[in-house]
Order: C-alpha cells, then sequence, then structure tokens
C-alpha cells in the first residue's frame, strides 16, 4: 500500500484586497512534491500576489496557505527555510564573478565547504566555463541561470519563480527551461507563474489559469486541452493548443499590470 504524500503547496480560499480593490478572490490550488506547476496569467491576474503570500511577503486577508507543511501566517520562520523565491529581474551581483557570487551565498547561509558548493553548482547549471567571469559579462540566459543556482544553494525543497524568463530572448529562454527541468528531475518542487503559454506547455506537470482573482482551471496540459473539441481544418483533425484553452476561458482583454 503506497503512502500518499502530502502536497508541497496547498492554497484554500486566499484572499488579498488593496483598497477596494479585490486582487484575490478565493483561490484554492494544491502543488504535489517534485513537480513543477504552472499558474498561469495576464498581466494583473494575481499571481505575484500569490507568491507574495506564500513567501511570507505578504498576509492575506482570509483563506489558508502552507508550504512544506508549515502554515505562511503562523510558521513564517519555517516556511522561509523551506523556501527559495527567485523573482522576475536576477538577483546577482555584476562585480563579482559567477563564483564568488554563489560563494557569497553559501558563506551567508553559513554552509561549510562553500567553495566545492559553488563549483558543483556551476557544473550543474553548466557555467563552469563562465565561473570565473564578472557577472557583467553574462549574457541574460547566463545571469538567470546563475540566479537560479544561487537559490538552490541550502538545498530547499521548494523553489518559488515569479516569471522567470521576463525580458529574456528566445534562446535565454530555452537556457532557463532547461535549468527548471533539472530542479524538479533532481526532486525540488517548482511553482512557475509565467504568462507565457509556451512556457507552460513545456515545462508543467500541472497548470492553474489566474483569472480576475480565482483559478478557473486546474489540470494536466491534456486535461486542458480536453475541454475544447479538436477542430477540422480540411478534414485533418487538429487538437487544441493551450494558447486556444486559456483564450476561450479567459478571453483576449488586456488588464493593467500584475499585482
Amino acid at each position: 500500500m503506497t503512502t500518499q504524500h502530502p502536497p508541497a503547496i496547498r492554497v484554500h480560499g486566499l484572499r488579498k484586497s488593496y483598497g477596494d480593490l479585490e486582487v484575490l478572490r478565493g483561490v484554492d490550488l494544491e502543488v504535489a512534491r517534485g513537480s513543477i506547476f504552472a499558474l498561469l496569467g495576464s498581466n494583473g491576474a494575481g499571481k505575484t500576489t500569490v507568491v507574495k503570500i506564500l513567501s511570507t511577503l505578504l498576509r492575506a486577508d482570509a483563506g489558508t496557505a502552507s508550504v512544506n507543511g508549515f502554515d505562511v501566517a503562523d510558521d513564517a520562520a519555517e516556511v522561509r527555510e523551506s523556501i527559495s523565491l527567485t523573482g522576475q529581474f536576477a538577483a546577482v551581483d555584476e562585480i563579482l564573478t559567477g563564483r564568488e557570487n554563489l560563494v557569497l551565498i553559501a558563506k551567508l547561509r553559513h554552509l561549510t565547504g562553500a567553495a566545492a558548493i559553488a563549483d558543483d553548482l556551476l557544473a550543474r547549471f553548466s557555467l563552469t566555463d563562465a565561473g570565473a567571469r564578472k557577472v557583467a559579462t553574462y549574457s541574460g540566459g547566463m545571469r538567470r541561470r546563475l540566479d537560479i543556482a544561487m537559490s538552490l544553494i541550502g538545498n530547499p525543497p521548494v523553489i518559488l519563480l515569479d516569471e522567470p524568463t521576463t525580458g529574456l530572448d528566445p534562446q535565454a529562454r530555452i537556457e532557463v527551461w532547461a535549468a527548471v527541468k533539472e530542479l524538479a528531475a533532481g526532486g525540488t518542487t517548482v511553482l512557475l507563474t509565467t504568462q507565457y503559454l509556451e512556457e507552460a506547455e513545456q515545462l508543467a506537470d500541472r497548470i492553474a489559469i489566474l483569472h480576475r482573482g480565482v483559478i478557473i482551471v486546474d489540470g494536466t496540459l491534456a486535461e486542458l486541452k480536453a475541454l475544447l473539441p479538436p477542430a477540422e481544418i480540411e478534414y485533418v483533425e487538429k487538437q487544441p493548443s493551450l494558447e486556444d484553452v486559456f483564450f476561450t476561458l479567459v478571453g483576449a482583454e488586456t488588464t493593467s499590470e500584475d499585482q
């Protein structure tokens, strides 16, 4: 008999308002351990607000949320020890080399063997050859990979990636996708927010669409595609894409910047 592991992230009835603006209106979601979960939505849907609450940077008005079994309101210190948060822009020191950035973070976290930790992560993210170069010389994809590598120092079981490929060119995005897949392959749970449909398709084990503060659909890519019938074009059956599902459910309207 197999034992069912509790989810790495559990959110129920999450609500948050800024004055009269209701950003989250009862969000429910669960993220399985060791999986990649994509929270997909347009700007203004509330994705970043969810991440801020899960990372203890913001308190919810109502509802509950837990990460790695710890309540984000009651056990904030334990939650922070369980996670690493990577925002929309790489938080790296351009004056230092890639290796020095990693060594610095390892020392700040009072870990022994900082040099060995740095070398291991440089190899894991294909940055060994660039490790001795100043980060100012790195491409966008390399900086983001270094940023993600830095977030792994201390082996947090849960990684929160808030739109990690914002502003990157296509090649750099592919590099970051490979790094994210590497995280999950190593057993790390990844919650990824994105507005890029292709990114969710490429990476996620499960996808939830957040629209106007609520989750309107949550499932695997196959389950989401099954919501729409296949289209027939010149008698050839065409399966719906995630883009078809997203715009059918949400519509093509644009909203203000993400809260």
